[in-house]
């Protein structure tokens, strides 16, 4: 847990030292890293706790305006994270990573078609496989955005995110 307690405390020190950043820290699962660190919030996994314990967590420690993000993998998932006050969820795989088998963009339409039907509903992020060939794809569907880890990984990240901010 220090580890990754000093990791989340590194990572928060650097993006606040970035003037005029859009970018937002939050920490995988763990309500109590992303307090110490003082990262702006937590993605919980979908079988994690709900999305209004995690919030109740960050408002015993006086904090009223983290961000709570949920993986989805269903339009149940999406209902129950939108009931437990998740501010985003994120929806996947959207495609294939190797033995696992993506959702697909038909499913991503259909989550963000039912949300169409009645509002205010939360933003829904699609995650998994993604590439910026791909991106357009999910944002067709009713995307809010994409999410990602090896695509942001890559060397010519600049690049990457000049062309996904084209797209939208």
């Amino acid at each position: 847990m220090r580890e990754l307690e000093s990791l989340a405390i590194e990572a928060a020190e650097i993006l606040r030292s970035i003037p005029n950043l859009r970018s937002r820290l939050l920490v995988n699962s763990r309500s109590d890293i992303a307090i110490a660190a003082g990262a702006d919030g937590v993605h919980l996994r979908s079988r994690d706790i709900a999305a209004s314990e995690a919030r109740a967590i960050f408002s015993k420690a006086g904090l009223h305006q983290a961000l709570i993000a949920v993986s989805c993998h269903t339009l149940p998932d999406i209902a129950a994270a939108e009931a437990h006050g998740a501010d985003f969820a994120v929806f996947g795989p959207m495609f294939e990573k190797g033995a696992q088998p993506g959702v697909g963009v038909a499913q991503l339409q259909a989550v963000c078609d039912r949300r169409v039907a009645s509002t205010p509903r939360m933003p829904v992020l699609a995650l998994g496989g993604i590439t910026v060939e791909n991106a357009t794809q999910c944002l067709a569907a009713g995307a809010a955005g994409v999410a990602g880890i090896r695509l942001f990984q890559r060397p010519d990240l600049q690049n990457v995110v000049r062309q996904l901010r084209s797209l939208l």
